[in-house]
């Protein structure tokens, strides 16, 4: 049987925090058809503008606008507002894999959990991202790992007992 554990000690930065919430829109969103649509409604608005339907054109150019605000945002503001909301992420983090489960420890935490909590996994170039719910996860950043060797095991447990694992860039 594995008895094999992994310890690791840490304290999120901005920057991992940042890469991560960014590699996450990336995996949710379909950039490319989002930027077709953006591209597409801004076409037909100046295009309906241009044929005199002003109201129909104005709303086009609008509508692409905003989506396209939004996906500015989600990639630039949202993860930076993230992070900074979130006294957690200013906490030292401690968290021990092994086959039975994680004991995560912080200031305010001292848990154990299954493996089964979470039902998927992506994982980037800069970190791992563990997700239970429909859009909770828990960032590990690849930083903190001290040793290749580290990393693989940890890589090893998650590809194990996580049902999806997904590796991205």
């Amino acid at each position: 049987m594995e008895t094999q554990t992994l310890t690791l000690s840490f304290r999120y930065s901005e920057h991992d925090y940042v890469q991560a919430m960014r590699a996450h829109y990336a995996s949710r969103l379909r950039l490319r058809l989002d930027a077709a649509l953006v591209i597409g409604l801004t076409a037909f608005g100046i295009f309906e503008l241009q044929a005199g339907s002003k109201v129909l054109g104005a709303g086009a150019v609008v509508v692409a606008a905003l989506f396209a605000v939004m996906l500015l945002a989600a990639f630039t503001v949202i993860p930076f507002y993230s992070f900074r909301s979130q006294p957690k992420f200013r906490n030292d983090y401690s968290l021990v894999f092994s086959p039975e489960g994680i004991h995560f420890r912080t200031a305010d935490i001292d848990s154990n959990l299954q493996w089964g909590l979470y039902d998927r996994a992506l994982i980037d170039a800069n970190s791992f991202i563990l997700y239970y719910g429909n859009r909770q996860f828990t960032v590990i950043p690849k930083r903190v790992f001290e040793s290749a060797e580290q990393l693989q095991t940890f890589e090893g447990m998650l590809r194990q007992h996580v049902p999806k694992v997904v590796a991205r860039g």
